[in-house]
């Protein structure tokens, strides 16, 4: 570590403490992410134990805030506007806060389909014929008798209709982000396939739990992702454990800066 608070430091002092390169070092200063340095008679840059502290507080701030972010928290204490540093800091703990937030939603989603469906449904599960699905039903739709076409997938009626809903509803849905239907390549009219249904699944039972179409097609966006519903029940412990990784990374930035900011006092 690089510590006398009096000693003289290189571009490559600075560099081998965290194993970049002399001209990144440069160019971190020629981007205001440390303070100018000073110029020997000859014109090679001098650096001092604020440069060292500058590069760290930048260096710890990345992984919790990220480089955009953790170089424009250094530009504003640069130029002596603290409040703009501390309105970015102040904004990627909102941001933070609010994926926190997603996440809690969507577990108490996932937990809630897991329960309607005893387990999570099948891709699909329940389109055939037969009347259509109470609105006030808990779980699956009922099967039936086939009534999709010969090429596997079902038109937009037929899905209304075992949901117990509208054409409009599901264009609706559609419009909101939930759902993503395939289009017939002759009639372009909307069908749906094993994916698709599966959608209209979750959907619908979201929709008969209360939820907003906003936070429906969150849901929905997130398993569609993972890859179904048990596969995102699967990566939420991994998604809350990167967002505890990512809190626990801007309280190190933070206190690296706080470090800084006390010696430019």
């Amino acid at each position: 570590m690089l510590k006398a608070k009096t000693a003289r430091y290189r571009p490559t002092d600075l560099a081998a403490v965290h194993g970049i390169s002399a001209q990144t070092v440069r160019n971190y200063e020629e981007s205001g992410f440390i303070p100018p340095a000073s110029r020997t008679d000859s014109g090679y840059r001098v650096y001092s134990s604020l440069h060292v502290a500058a590069l760290e507080a930048f260096l710890a701030m990345v992984p919790g805030f990220g480089f955009a972010a953790a170089g424009e928290v250094m530009r504003a204490v640069h130029r002596g506007d603290l409040d703009a540093a501390f309105r970015v800091i102040e904004a990627s703990h909102a941001r933070l806060l609010a994926d926190r937030a997603t996440l809690d939603s969507v577990e108490v989603a996932v937990r809630e389909l897991s329960a309607g469906f005893g387990g999570g449904p099948p891709a699909g599960a329940g389109f055939g014929g037969g009347a259509p699905a109470s609105a006030g039903s808990g779980g699956a739709l009922s099967s039936g008798p086939a009534r999709d076409r010969a090429d596997g997938v079902v038109p937009i009626g037929a899905v209304a209709h075992r949901l117990g809903v509208t054409p409009a509803t599901l264009r609706k849905w559609e419009r909101a982000g939930i759902l993503v239907p395939h289009r017939d390549r002759g009639t372009r009219h909307r069908v749906y396939r094993a994916a698709d249904l599966r959608d209209a699944d979750l959907a619908h039972l979201l929709r008969r739990g209360g939820y907003p179409l906003a936070h429906i097609a969150t849901v929905l966006d997130h398993t569609r992702r993972a890859g179904g519903a048990e596969a995102l029940a699967a990566s939420l412990a991994d998604w809350r454990q990167r967002l505890t990784t990512r809190a626990r990374a801007m309280l190190t930035g933070a206190g690296n800066l706080d470090k800084y900011l006390r010696l430019r006092e």
